[in-house]
């Protein structure tokens, strides 16, 4: 019996070239980063990871009621340089700053960005180590990285050689003080109770 085999057969994500205006219009099913021209996988989120970005939008969302600014997820596509974009897990553009596009690339960098850390170390890396410095490079102000697995919630503030110095590291209590958002307050043994209403893994 003959076997059957596809004719054509796609090419694999990390092998895709794009250009940064082709992957801007990728259907919204189609997920990935463009890095250096190619098209490469996203983190695999877990539900860890979900409820956390899930608790910090609905926290931005209510600080921002009735002040302005804008609070984006995801899938919200930010312009890197020619060939590079990526997508945060939180995008936050404050009272003042220019509204982001209705549609397409967003161009003008944040105010703040916000990447909640997955446990594997291809996900430490890009966070900790490739964002970091892309994100630097195009004049970010402020960059929160809340790292569920070591309980901890860091922010770093953009000096003026578009470096990054931690501004705040907390693993727990009541944070009153946010560097570039005045008045917003962000309770962290709050958000690690919300986790712990996960179920434990087996």
């Amino acid at each position: 019996m003959q076997s059957w085999s596809p004719t054509w057969t796609p090419a694999p994500t990390e092998h895709r070239t794009l250009t940064l205006q082709q992957w801007s219009e990728l259907p919204e099913d189609e997920g990935g980063e463009l890095v250096d021209g190619r098209l490469a996988e996203e983190e695999v989120p877990d539900p860890a990871h979900e409820l956390a970005v899930s608790w910090l939008i609905a926290l931005l969302v209510d600080w921002l009621r009735g002040r302005g600014g804008f609070v984006l997820g995801s899938d919200a596509k930010l312009r890197i340089s020619p060939h590079r974009g990526r997508k945060a897990d939180v995008v936050i553009y404050l009272p003042g700053s220019p509204a982001p596009p209705r549609r397409g690339l967003l161009e003008s960098p944040p105010d703040v960005l916000v990447e909640v850390v997955t446990p594997t170390p291809r996900d430490e890396r890009r966070d900790r180590v490739e964002k970091m410095d892309e994100y630097a490079a195009i004049g970010v102000p402020c960059y929160w990285i809340v790292d569920p697995a070591l309980g901890s919630f860091e922010v770093f503030a953009l000096t003026p050689e578009r470096r990054y110095a931690r501004a705040l590291a907390a693993t727990g209590g009541r944070l009153t003080e946010v560097p570039g958002c005045p008045g917003l307050a962000i309770d962290v043994d709050e958000l690690w109770r919300e986790l712990d209403r996960l179920a434990p893994e087996p």
